[in-house]
């Protein structure tokens, strides 16, 4: 009898370099680094391009790919102009992936796939997103663009692009780990959506623009801003453990609880959970952190022997909700963060390429007639 791996569970298509995953033992690695390494020591910038080359950067490495990115952050004015002519109420998803293939009919090297114009087509994309998310949040608002700066880091830029303020330093590093924790993740939804338009050799942009709408779908990307509805819906810490002790009883699903690959502590989410704790403490927010404690503790006391822990999403909307960024954003950001994993995985894929072509058992009828139009029932 012929298997089914539904959903390509366990199906091995390629090798990569990039990024380790033991889900038994809530293990993340990137080039065989920890996870927990990388949130604490690195930068998103030099992570970046450590995934990009597959090598740690040298101190002058970084330098130049620093200075390369600040140099591409700002974006044509004609796509400043279809972010505001975009309706408003849009789904941020929709006018980035809307604003992402538009940057490709702007970009002259659009058509180029080899593994050189790859790569600066990358950098562009990594650098311009931020600009194209923060400028969609406030055209949405009704409120002017901000031009980025090129006197900040990666995450303070967008920070201080999306609010017009510059951020402390405290803010920025803690965005700048958010993205750290989410700019890779191994064989994921929009990263194989990428790898597989890519395999027919199409362009970068498109290989992006089919991940953003793998993301946007709630079983992927959305999942962070689900967790937030569920903590309006709860509404105070004192109510969490009937809320959720009931949602258990009707075995509903607890968004932000439980991963396709982790049976075991998502390791993001130990990161998150630490600095959610704190800036929930030090500006007095602790509803939101304490609803989240009280979820954590029952879950895991019912569902872990299972293998069903919170994963990265369970924190990370607490965590950009404080700094003061608003619900609906909270995917496009993980955009922001994954534009490099995924650049990477197409880059590492394409070195030596075969095309993406599964098949299906066919389950359908055998053997049967055509009817003509007319004499149908």
């Amino acid at each position: 009898m012929t298997e089914i791996a539904k959903g390509l569970e366990g199906v091995l298509f390629t090798e990569s370099k990039l990024t380790f995953i033991n889900g038994s033992e809530g293990i993340l690695t990137h080039l065989g680094i920890p996870i927990q390494d990388w949130a604490e020591n690195s930068t998103f910038e030099e992570l970046s391009l450590a995934l990009l080359d597959a090598k740690l950067p040298t101190a002058a490495e970084l330098a130049a790919f620093d200075t390369e990115l600040k140099s591409n952050r700002e974006v044509p004015t004609a796509l400043l102009d279809v972010i505001r002519a975009m309706p408003r109420g849009v789904h941020p998803m929709q006018a980035l992936r809307t604003a992402a293939s538009y940057l490709g009919l702007l970009d002259p090297q659009s058509e180029d796939t080899g593994e050189a114009a790859r790569r600066a087509i990358s950098i562009r994309m990594i650098a311009q997103f931020s600009t194209i998310i923060a400028a969609i949040s406030r055209a949405q608002e009704g409120q002017d663009i901000v031009a980025p700066r090129m006197d900040l880091n990666h995450a303070g830029n967008f920070l201080y692009m999306l609010t017009g303020k510059e951020p402390t330093p405290e803010q920025s590093r803690l965005f700048d780990i958010a993205l750290v924790l989410h700019a890779d993740h191994g064989m994921n939804a929009s990263t194989f959506t990428a790898i597989a338009t890519a395999s027919t050799l199409s362009d970068m942009y498109s290989c992006v623009t089919s991940a953003i709408g793998a993301l946007k779908g709630p079983l992927h990307g959305g999942a962070n801003e689900a967790v937030m509805d569920m903590l309006d819906e709860v509404g105070t810490p004192d109510q969490a453990g009937g809320y959720i002790t009931a949602k258990l009883d009707r075995k509903e699903k607890i968004m932000g609880v439980g991963h396709r690959v982790y049976k075991y502590f998502d390791p993001r989410s130990r990161v998150l959970r630490d600095y959610a704790e704190h800036v929930a403490n030090k500006e007095g927010k602790s509803n939101y952190y304490q609803i989240l404690e009280t979820i954590e503790k029952i879950v895991v006391e019912r569902m872990g022997a299972k293998g069903i822990y919170p994963n990265v999403d369970f924190y990370s909307g607490t965590v950009y909700s404080d700094l003061g960024i608003r619900k609906e954003y909270f995917t496009p950001i993980f955009a922001l963060a994954r534009i490099s994993g995924w650049c990477a995985s197409v880059i590492e894929y394409t070195r030596d390429n075969r095309l993406l072509r599964p098949d299906a058992v066919y389950s359908g009828a055998q053997g049967a007639q055509y009817v003509p139009l007319q004499d149908r029932q």
